[in-house]
């Protein structure tokens, strides 16, 4: 089997992959409403990552940002997918992710029958003292990872550049990054 890439979505193409993936599982598997899983939050401050084995989109996750925490939604894996990893490759991005920007803690929302799999796969520990609860017809807990700080991590003081770059990418020069050379190219002609 091929390696698992994880992709921060930027591109509208990418978009229908992780609704698609989302579809199958949610709607197709757990009979969730659309309205209830395209909720609104896909588009307002969320960060998507989509899993691929090859060309092939076989998983997805959201992160929403929150002050001082990020939280993990609609975590979709395809079925015959399920035991190859891509759940914890998607933690791992995840994770990254939401560290070199600084946060200390993750999120989630997981049926109680999953606890055993993220405490393993992801070090999420179960909140105490904070009730289980429904919603699309499921019983969910609430679990919390505490994550490593990390000495990149973007702050205030970060450069500008570093700043404008893309979600994910912030070692790699943008295209904003060219632009500014463009300047500095044409005054010295």
């Amino acid at each position: 089997m091929s390696a698992i890439v994880v992709e921060v979505v930027r591109t509208l193409d990418q978009l229908p992959q992780i609704y698609a993936l989302r579809g199958i599982v949610y709607m197709g598997e757990q009979d969730c409403p659309f309205e209830e899983e395209f909720d609104g939050n896909d588009l307002s401050g969320a960060t998507h990552l989509v899993a691929r084995i090859g060309r092939e989109p076989v998983g997805a996750i959201r992160i929403r940002w929150f002050a001082g925490f990020a939280k993990l939604e609609r975590a979709a894996v395809l079925r015959r997918y399920r035991e190859s990893g891509v759940a914890h490759a998607l933690w791992e991005a995840s994770s990254a992710i939401a560290a070199r920007k600084g946060y200390r803690y993750i999120l989630g929302h997981i049926e109680p029958r999953l606890l055993g799999f993220w405490e393993r796969c992801a070090g999420f520990r179960l909140r105490e003292g904070r009730p289980a609860f429904r919603f699309s017809d499921r019983e969910y807990v609430e679990v919390v990872a505490e994550l490593a700080v990390r000495a990149d991590a973007i702050t205030l003081d970060a450069p500008a550049m570093v700043l404008l770059r893309p979600e994910g990418a912030w070692d790699e020069r943008g295209v904003l990054d060219e632009s500014a050379m463009r300047k500095r190219l044409a005054g010295a002609a």
